[in-house]
């Protein structure tokens, strides 16, 4: 459904009912714009209407021997549907090459697109639909297409609207006067499935979308879809590709048949509204089942303009946020995300439309794919690689030396800018080469979940093209993964901290720091802060750590500071004895190896939980304290405490404590007890250690 901005207040265009003798006869005598400009689809795939009641009846489910079963009888109507489609596409093709040849390509550019674009309303839903996937992505389509395909969203000759006002009729069991006070003469938007009209319920007096579904719309996407499948089995065979093509055709029609299904599109909208229509500035239409039927689909009117026509990159954050709840907390997503389904409203919020297609993600795909994003920004590719047998893309049979290898040539330079500068675009466009080449497998619902982080990207970079989707959604993946109750996720943040025993403070520097930006106020968004003082960052690394969900990451930090102040201690005692004449004889060395390294972390632990000297350069990355990488010796280590800012600077940052809620406060007076628990135990295992060992 879409909603045009341009479209007058209902009261001013809409046609009045009224229970009179008569109606049927105006109603029909509505100028309606199908006839005066032509629906194309129909003059040219009008034919595909002839189907019996019994065999459209038949495909009211995706199903593959349905379909063969029925245009097997139907030879002459596959014949035509391909000869139409080659000499469509031949000719297109043909008239490029010419252009080539006669070295006027660029002359011709537009003319061709728009060309290329009468080719696929003509051909009709499925090309439309195949059209609308790429149409978002401004930095892989050439301007003059992609200018042209987005008028696949929104400017399809509507079919009669005499058809529509009596499908209407028949599939609600009433006449339009007992259903509507008001409804538009004309429809305000023609989609490739379907066209909308505006109206006012008689009952409620609610202005809603009235969708009507365009007739014989399965039966040529049935048909469609049986072709493209046949090629998709070819293509495999002559490319020898690792990748089910049938299984993801299958994926996609499954879907769009589950589309072509307002019931369920109705069931849909519901669900969506329950999971995120609470989140702020998302709007979701409400949807009324009582009107609701195969083919006619009855939702709250929401008034805007496309987001991809107005700068607002907030609403750009708010989708991503929205997206990642999707994709990563419910695993319930809108897999129709294009431009024209998506509205700025006129209070400046997002607006979701059409839930016709939508997708399932698994809990184990969703950790699966959390785990790939944390170690392609932390350039883990032997993890990376592992990561694509999870979600499904690689065997386990695969070489996983030569992936790794590969992985790491394809994704160095594109990591090595920083999360913030990912193109998400580029990395699916520099990964194709390596896909091919190791045969990988793409499941069914990769395409969807791909194309609905991509949309946002592709609508994004049309006016800001430095933007980056994953730079966005990062800060989430990381809040998720630092509070999750996820055995899985647990497993992969111990793994991603620590690396042979020893703790990789930096990682968790970034994590945290990447955390702190997930936020979807507007203030923040619209103008973020060129700094952060030590006191906002303070507050909210104590404000993240000391929730119910961040206590995994609490037990990390309280375990790495006990070691640090064990270690203190031991360089305490090591100075001391320093100073005794005589020492090198009498006492042997108290400090390992394992013993510097926990008091540099703990000097870091202290720098992170002050808030203090943690700064980040454009690409996202920490810039450490200068105390990094500082070579620790006999005089310094027992100063590390004294390397902070001065307690002039430092008290005032308590009083952040009793900002805090009281379960927060409840926990952090816990912490200074199982601390003690933990260096007690540290020095006593290492007393037995040393006397016994």
């Amino acid at each position: 459904m879409l909603s045009l901005c341009t479209f007058p207040s209902l009261s001013n265009s809409s046609l009045p009912l009224r229970p009179r003798a008569g109606f049927s006869s105006r109603r029909c005598s509505v100028r309606c714009p199908a006839a005066a400009d032509g629906d194309s689809f129909t003059a040219k795939s009008g034919y595909l209407f002839e189907l019996s009641a019994t065999e459209a009846d038949s495909l009211s489910d995706y199903s593959v021997s349905k379909i063969a079963a029925i245009y097997n009888r139907k030879p002459l109507v596959v014949a035509r549907r391909l000869v139409q489609t080659g000499i469509a596409f031949g000719k297109w093709f043909a008239l490029r090459y010419v252009d080539t040849l006669m070295d006027r390509a660029d002359d011709m550019f537009q003319v061709r697109a728009s060309e290329l674009r009468k080719i696929l309303v003509e051909l009709g839903p499925a090309y439309i639909k195949i059209a609308q996937a790429i149409s978002s992505r401004a930095d892989l389509i050439p301007p003059s297409y992609l200018d042209e395909l987005s008028l696949l969203q929104d400017r399809i000759s509507p079919f009669s609207t005499e058809v529509a006002f009596n499908m209407i009729e028949q599939e609600l069991g009433s006449s339009l006067v007992e259903l509507f006070s008001e409804i538009s003469p004309e429809p305000v938007a023609a989609a490739s499935l379907g066209q909308v009209y505006q109206a006012r319920l008689r009952k409620t007096g609610q202005v809603v979308a009235v969708k009507v579904q365009r007739p014989g719309v399965q039966a040529a996407i049935s048909l469609d879809i049986l072709i493209l499948r046949f090629m998709a089995g070819l293509i495999k065979r002559a490319g020898k590709f690792n990748t089910d093509l049938q299984g993801v055709v299958d994926e996609w029609a499954s879907s769009l048949f589950r589309e072509m299904d307002y019931n369920n599109e109705a069931r849909n909208g519901i669900k969506f509204r329950q999971l995120y229509g609470s989140i702020p500035d998302v709007v979701i239409p409400v949807m009324y089942k009582d009107y609701t039927t195969r083919k006619v689909l009855v939702m709250e009117w929401v008034e805007g303009k496309k987001l991809s026509e107005v700068k607002d990159l907030y609403l750009i954050e708010v989708g991503v946020y929205c997206s990642f709840n999707q994709l990563l907390e419910c695993g319930f997503y809108h897999a129709d995300p294009h431009p024209g389904n998506l509205l700025r409203t006129y209070d400046g919020k997002l607006a979701y439309l059409d839930f016709g297609m939508t997708g399932e993600f698994s809990q184990e795909l969703r950790d699966g794919f959390i785990q790939a994003c944390l170690h392609l920004v932390n350039r883990d590719f032997d993890a990376l690689s592992k990561d694509f047998v999870t979600l499904g893309l690689l065997p386990p049979t695969a070489d996983k030396e030569a992936v790794t290898k590969a992985l790491t040539g394809v994704f160095q330079n594109a990591v090595a800018q920083g999360v913030r500068n990912i193109s998400f675009g580029d990395l699916l466009g520099n990964l194709g080469t390596t896909m091919y080449k190791f045969k990988f497998r793409i499941p069914s619902y990769f395409s969807l979940v791909i194309r609905s982080l991509a949309v946002l990207e592709g609508i994004a970079i049309g006016f800001n093209p430095e933007y980056k989707v994953l730079g966005s959604t990062y800060p989430w993946i990381a809040r998720k993964v630092l509070t999750d109750s996820s055995p899985q996720l647990k497993a992969s943040l111990e793994t991603l901290l620590y690396k042979d025993g020893v703790f990789r403070i930096d990682r968790l520097e970034s994590l945290l720091s990447e955390s702190l930006r997930a936020k979807t106020e507007k203030a923040l968004v619209k103008q973020q802060p060129e700094g952060t003082d030590s006191r906002t960052a303070m507050k909210e690394i104590l404000s993240f750590t000391l929730t119910e969900k961040g206590e995994y990451v609490r037990e990390i930090i309280v375990q790495e500071f006990a070691k640090g102040l064990d270690a203190l201690g031991l360089a305490t005692l090591e100075t001391a004895a320093a100073r005794v004449p005589f020492s090198e004889f009498l006492f042997s060395p108290l400090m390992t190896e394992e013993d510097m390294n926990n008091l540099r972390t703990f000097q870091r632990l202290l720098l992170l939980l002050s808030g203090t000297r943690r700064t980040e350069d454009d690409k996202g990355i920490i810039q450490v304290s200068q105390y990094q990488n500082q070579t620790l010796n006999m005089e310094n280590l027992s100063l590390v405490p004294t390397q902070l800012e001065s307690v002039q600077e430092i008290l005032p940052l308590l009083s952040i404590i009793f900002e805090l809620p009281p379960e927060s406060q409840q926990r952090l007076l816990q912490l200074p007890a199982n601390t003690v628990r933990q260096l007690i135990s540290r020095a006593a295992a290492r007393t037995i250690r040393r006397i016994f060992l």
